[in-house]
């Protein structure tokens, strides 16, 4: 099996957000999904890009598949910056690979080829976040030597906790 990842196109957007959502099912989470494949292409291919993605396309070596391309996953990732490293780096926010397509080396491409974005771009650091529960995800993490960070918990502001804290003007009183 060949493995080979390219940039993601327009024409890519529906077979992504099929994923997001087979994704969020994984994750035991799909009523999470309020997200569109029209929102999904403006981030991705609009005016002002906030997220980049790849496609992962598999062919097979013998006949009869021989020679044919097969989308087989995807990753979406956007920049970010470290203030103590004074330089940018790269938030991996979703890897996926469908179940057919996994243990045949997919998901190492793919993180392989971020990693060589992320070096090829000055980068400081490649960072995700994985399910505690996810325990195929993590010992692969930690067999490629990525390294959990313990000391860090992950906070996010979203719907109305969002909207009302805005509404304060910045005030955390």
């Amino acid at each position: 099996m060949q493995v080979r990842i390219r940039d993601a196109r327009r024409d890519d957007v529906a077979l992504m957000f099929g994923w997001i959502v087979e994704l969020a099912e994984y994750e035991r989470a799909p009523e999470q999904v309020t997200g569109t494949p029209a929102l999904l292409e403006e981030a991705l291919f609009g005016t002002a890009p906030s997220a980049e993605a790849v496609i992962a396309e598999t062919r097979a070596d013998d006949p009869p598949d021989a020679g044919a391309w097969h989308p087989a996953g995807f990753a979406v990732f956007h920049s970010t910056f470290s203030t103590w490293e004074s330089r940018p780096g790269i938030w991996l926010e979703d890897l996926y690979v469908p179940p057919v397509h996994r243990r045949s080396g997919v998901g190492a491409a793919l993180l392989a080829h971020l990693a060589h974005i992320t070096v090829a771009r000055g980068c400081a650091r490649l960072e995700w976040a994985a399910l505690d529960w996810n325990e195929p995800a993590l010992n692969f993490y930690e067999k490629i030597g990525a390294r959990r960070l313990e000391d860090w918990v992950l906070h996010r502001l979203d719907d109305a906790s969002l909207a009302r804290f805005a509404g304060k003007s910045g005030s955390a009183d």
